[in-house]
């Protein structure tokens, strides 16, 4: 069995964000993470490609998905991984970012992938690092490879991202995902509604191809996508909405809101999900649900993302 591995190459040596990422390289990614996926679904899921290259995780937020999956992608690829837990790392003795860095940069890693609680800490990175920098979230900037899993979970659905309507729920403010996916997806010619409280939504993201809905069933109307996002209990307790009750009556995906969307609309979530707030079990375990497919998608982006920035050949990402 064959696939196509994408031969082009990005226009930029980091990913540290979708805002300014042209078409053809989210198409390129794209492209060459469908060809990643037939090497998932191998019974041996191994390949050469970056046979005694270096990727260091450097992670000052905890993950799962995320950090698992580039630690996956890596391996896959025959890369040699090393993770840092910002908790049982010198950052707890005081140590900046930059000598962090720069410490690891001794250490001729090929590639970096952080994430950070404050925004721009990977393009920061990216001065000092000698190498690529993979952006897997910072502050409430962007998540750049949770949109391209995103659009790859909606072309797989879908054929197709050009034209679709995507309805984004919840708290847009806080959310790096939700500016991923924005820019991302109107990039590639989709039409994106934001829905939550107004309290939770910049008034500044509308602009063309983007509105701005308070009434969530409104913004579900016809929709071919709906993500519904995360809601932290600490925006409740800032007293940016009422209760978890009262957001979940108002603004929860239930079954009954979905039969607004259009009848082939698919369910998204970053993940975790909490259940009975932003989304309701019958929808997130139901037939609209994409969400493991988003799971297995972030490997085979990741995957991509890695050949590409660290110049994989495609004959050894295929080989058996």
């Amino acid at each position: 069995m064959s696939a196509s591995i994408g031969t082009g190459t990005l226009e930029s040596t980091h990913l540290l964000g979708l805002r300014h990422t042209s078409a053809a390289d989210i198409q390129l990614i794209l492209d060459t993470a469908e060809g990643m996926q037939e090497i998932l679904s191998r019974q041996i899921k191994k390949a050469p490609t970056l046979r005694g290259r270096s990727v260091v995780t450097l992670f000052y937020e905890p993950s799962t998905r995320t950090r698992t999956s580039f630690e996956m992608a890596a391996k896959i690829l025959s890369a040699d991984t090393t993770s840092i837990a910002a908790g049982s790392s010198s950052i707890v003795k005081g140590e900046t970012l930059m000598d962090t860095v720069l410490t690891l940069r001794s250490m001729t890693m090929d590639a970096l992938i952080i994430r950070h609680s404050q925004t721009g800490a990977p393009a920061l990175a990216a001065q000092f690092a000698g190498c690529p920098v993979i952006n897997a979230g910072d502050g409430f900037n962007e998540h750049p490879t949770q949109g391209l899993l995103d659009l790859l979970t909606i072309r797989q659905r879908f054929g197709r991202v050009q034209g679709l309507t995507v309805t984004i729920v919840g708290d847009i403010q806080h959310s790096r995902v939700a500016r991923s996916n924005l820019w991302a997806l109107r990039r590639l010619g989709a039409v994106v509604r934001l829905a939550g409280p107004p309290t939770l939504i910049p008034p500044e993201m509308e602009c063309d191809g983007v509105t701005l809905h308070y009434q969530v069933d409104e913004a579900l109307e016809g929709a071919d996508v709906v993500m519904a996002l995360r809601i932290q209990k600490e925006r409740q307790e800032s007293g940016l909405f009422p209760s978890l009750r009262e957001y979940h009556r108002l603004y929860g995906i239930s079954a009954e809101r979905m039969l607004l969307a259009s009848p082939r609309a698919i369910v998204l979530h970053p993940g975790p999900m909490n259940r009975g707030v932003e989304i309701d079990p019958d929808v997130a375990d139901g037939p609209q649900s994409a969400i493991t497919d988003q799971v297995t998608n972030g490997v085979a982006v990741r995957m991509a993302l890695l050949y590409l920035i660290l110049g994989g050949k495609s004959s050894d990402a295929l080989a058996a």
